[in-house]
């Protein structure tokens, strides 16, 4: 069995690919599973360089093959001063709470929404250190989905934004998805996790 090493103490992220990848014989750790503490800058000029940063100083602490991963986010008919972009926790400065996240995106919808949405685009980047310290980095974007301002009463702790994201071709809620929703709409992320296990050859 393979061990990575994900740069995150987001165990909702930790998780994101761990099931598919684990049927490959790679075992997906969290920086929280191995006590490890990371004080690094996030000052990429992209989501790329911001996930290359996070791979590198976990790799040169740990030693492990690393995935570090960095997402920004783009909202329709929002002003550009204050789009979240890369900073989608941190707003004036601060670093959110998922609480205060809810709190601050059902206010942009209702302010810049119509009927109470507003459509979306996430855009991620991923980069894999494998055991050679050789990197890769690959990137893709999700759009098929917009934000209400009334929330689910299924939060996802990490992910706080899918209690109120709604995926358009059934008008759910990302926390109330069942496994047949799934089907309909094919949620899929085989080809990141075919990017990493490609690279941790």
């Amino acid at each position: 069995m393979k061990k990575i090493l994900f740069a995150t103490t987001n165990e909702s992220k930790s998780k994101r690919f761990s099931g598919e990848l684990l049927e490959n014989g790679i075992e997906v750790f969290s920086l929280k599973d191995i006590n490890l503490k990371l004080d690094i800058k996030e000052d990429g000029k992209d989501i790329i360089e911001n996930a290359l940063i996070k791979a590198r100083e976990a790799y040169r602490i740990s030693n492990m093959p690393t995935i570090g991963m960095d997402d920004s986010l783009y909202l329709e008919n929002v002003p550009k001063d204050i789009q979240p972009g890369l900073c989608v926790r941190r707003v004036n400065n601060k670093t959110l709470t998922d609480d205060e996240m809810l709190e601050y995106y059902i206010n942009l919808v209702k302010k810049y929404g119509k009927n109470g949405r507003i459509n979306c685009k996430w855009i991620y980047g991923i980069a894999v250190i494998n055991e050679k310290g050789e990197e890769n980095t690959y990137s893709w974007s999700k759009e098929h989905f917009y934000m209400v301002d009334t929330k689910s009463s299924i939060i996802n702790p990490g992910y706080p934004l899918n209690s109120i994201s709604k995926y358009k071709i059934i008008g759910k809620y990302f926390t109330e998805i069942t496994e047949e929703d799934k089907e309909k709409i094919k949620i899929s992320e085989s080809d990141v996790v075919a990017f990493i296990i490609k690279n941790m050859k």
